[in-house]
């Protein structure tokens, strides 16, 4: 565990809500958020504060590092933009030919989707998976071996 130190800038939420950061050299960016470099892979390193216009403000190596009360506001604005939800267990697939219904069983609730198409479905490192439906929602499968049995045979015969 590293320890914490104090970053080289100041981070605020405003009256409306916004995110505020002051630099070293007093300069203030207002509504700046926070991007994860990595958001699936490494959700906790390389996390950049950016502007309204695009441009990087501060970056941020750790967010373990960072004091408590900035961590919360990065990770608080963190989850009110990002939606990418755990798949625990498949529960039904209405075909084995697409597009097909999936019904799903997440880190989020139970929840049904489109498949439109095998491709849909891409690798994601060694054993995870990342499924869109056919809205652009991501879904992840973080380790296709700790799903069940059941899970694993019907995600074979899209695989």
């Amino acid at each position: 565990m590293s320890a914490t130190r104090a970053p080289e800038f100041r981070l605020i939420r405003n009256d409306f809500g916004r995110l505020v950061l002051t630099t070293q050299d007093g300069e203030v960016h207002d509504g700046v958020v926070p991007v994860r470099a990595f958001p699936v892979t490494s959700p906790g390193d390389g996390i950049a504060l950016m502007s309204t216009d695009g441009h990087e403000m501060a970056w941020i190596d750790r967010l373990e590092d960072l004091p408590p009360p900035i961590r919360m506001l990065v990770e608080e604005e963190l989850a009110s933009r990002e939606f990418v939800p755990e798949i625990r267990r498949l529960r039904q697939v209405s075909s084995f030919a697409t597009p097909s219904i999936w019904e799903v069983e997440t880190d989020r609730g139970d929840t049904s989707f489109v498949l439109k198409g095998e491709e849909d479905i891409r690798r994601h490192g060694k054993s995870g998976l990342l499924i869109a439906d056919s809205h652009g929602v991501l879904f992840l499968v973080r380790d296709l071996a700790a799903l069940d049995h059941a899970s694993r045979r019907l995600l074979d015969r899209f695989l």
